[in-house]
């Protein structure tokens, strides 16, 4: 017999938020997370959720203790040195946002402390070391302090990004890197997003209260620049990529950069294990897709973990059933960001006439943008 119904190695936000969808399901539901309680408190960056991603949240009963989060109403693509532009609009789209925004740290650990006052969830600090499966079960190694141990359990959800390093894994380095930061400038952002596509990336502006979180895609030397810059200087090097659309820049807060690189696993489910979140896929910040795919697929592994019999946990047939469904959403996130990356971070001139036609036509067919809409927000079921 297993220790577990579901094991879900790693504890951040889409580990968490499979936790808190199987509560109530009466499923022996476990979890393991090396790191110690709130340790994301420390983390800086900016998520930007979805309307789709704030409907599940909602369904997990979290969304109003993530309050305040930021609503986009507006989003402003545009690229440097070339013309086209395109402007989203939330009331023509029917929705009451096009996304929100909030502190990283603060979705982990709003979902950490509804996971712990929810209870039903045996959670373990401790690391995976290591994993197998057969038939009827699949068994984690881990360390909690006491030694090497196992844990069996009819399915094994792997949601730690740090899990894609041991697998069968296809990596693009994109050769770029993120500076985070909050930054101030002259003019209201009116909660509208900007989104700047750049011959080294794009630079994305994200209303969060009255300031503006900046996800700025560069080269990694430029990154590391950046950061050691002193504050004017920096903010003349971002007045510099991103206009005088904002008035001028007034202020920014301490910079953190970490490098950029598509990573796939080839088979995200198989009988008695399934990789959701970064544990399956890491993307391009670039539209702010990734954690809002991770939630679908949260989401949906706990219906179909839900709608069937004890006995058919991590069976190849309900395996077979998710598979499906993600395959669609996934792949099209996935092929999305990464073609906004290719297509934009260069400066070749037909290209940049390209897409200037491109997002000058977007910007003229309401259907068109409504369908870009609908994907951001809702993945392939929009």
């Amino acid at each position: 017999m297993a220790d577990y119904d579901v094991l879900i190695a790693g504890g951040g936000p889409v580990g968490a938020s499979l936790a808190l969808a199987l509560c109530g399901s009466g499923l022996v539901v476990g979890l393991l997370e090396p790191r110690a309680p709130r340790a994301a408190q420390a983390d800086p960056r900016p998520v930007a959720l979805s309307h789709g991603s704030r409907l599940i949240l909602e369904r997990l009963g979290v969304w109003e203790q993530l309050a305040p989060a930021t609503p986009i109403r507006r989003i402003h693509v545009s690229q440097r040195g070339g013309f086209g532009r395109v402007e989203l609009d939330a009331t023509e789209a029917r929705l009451p946002a096009l996304g929100y925004v909030v502190d990283y740290s603060r979705l982990a650990v709003t979902l950490e402390t509804a996971l712990e006052a929810a209870g039903g969830c045996r959670v373990t600090r401790a690391a995976v070391t290591g994993t197998h499966a057969d038939a009827d079960a699949a068994y984690a190694q881990f360390d909690a302090g006491r030694g090497p141990e196992q844990a069996t359990t009819r399915l094994l959800a792997v949601a730690d990004g740090g899990a894609l390093a041991s697998g069968r894994v296809q990596i693009r380095d994109y050769r770029q890197a993120a500076v985070t930061a909050r930054v101030t400038c002259g003019m209201p952002h009116q909660n509208v997003a900007y989104e700047r596509f750049t011959p080294e990336g794009p630079l994305a502006l994200l209303p969060m209260g009255g300031m503006l979180a900046l996800v700025w895609t560069t080269t990694p030397d430029s990154a590391q620049q950046l950061c050691a810059l002193p504050e004017l200087g920096f903010l003349k090097r971002l007045q510099c990529a991103f206009g005088s659309r904002l008035g001028a820049f007034i202020s920014a807060s301490a910079r953190a950069w970490f490098p950029l690189a598509l990573k796939t696993t080839e088979r995200i489910a198989e009988p008695r294990t399934v990789a959701l979140g970064n544990a399956a896929q890491t993307l391009h910040p670039v539209a702010g897709q990734g954690f809002n795919l991770g939630l679908r697929d949260a989401w949906e592994l706990a219906e179909v973990v839900r709608s069937g019999g004890q006995d058919e946990i991590g069976a190849a047939g309900p395996i077979r059933a998710y598979r499906a469904r993600r395959r669609l959403d996934r792949g099209g996130s996935i092929w999305f960001t990464d073609a906004l990356v290719r297509l934009f971070s260069n400066d070749i001139a037909p290209l940049r006439l390209a897409r200037g036609l491109g997002l000058a036509a977007l910007g003229a067919v309401p259907p068109a943008r409504d369908f870009v809409v609908r994907r951001m927000t809702f993945g392939t079921r929009g």
